[in-house]
């Protein structure tokens, strides 16, 4: 088993499974982007509760 640089193997019980880091490694800064706006998005709301709620 070769492993490049963009590549790694993990090893978990009966099973082996090939990462790739790139894809990896952009998944993770899309997920912390996607988290980021979330919470600007929900302090705009605590901070304009106006327009919430029942008329």
């Amino acid at each position: 088993m070769r492993q490049s640089k963009n590549e790694k193997t993990v090893l978990d019980g009966n099973a082996f499974y090939e990462l790739d880091l790139d894809c990896l490694s952009e998944k993770n800064r899309k997920l912390s982007e996607y988290e980021t706006r979330k919470s600007e998005i929900r302090q705009k709301r605590i901070d304009n509760p106006k327009g919430r709620g029942v008329k």
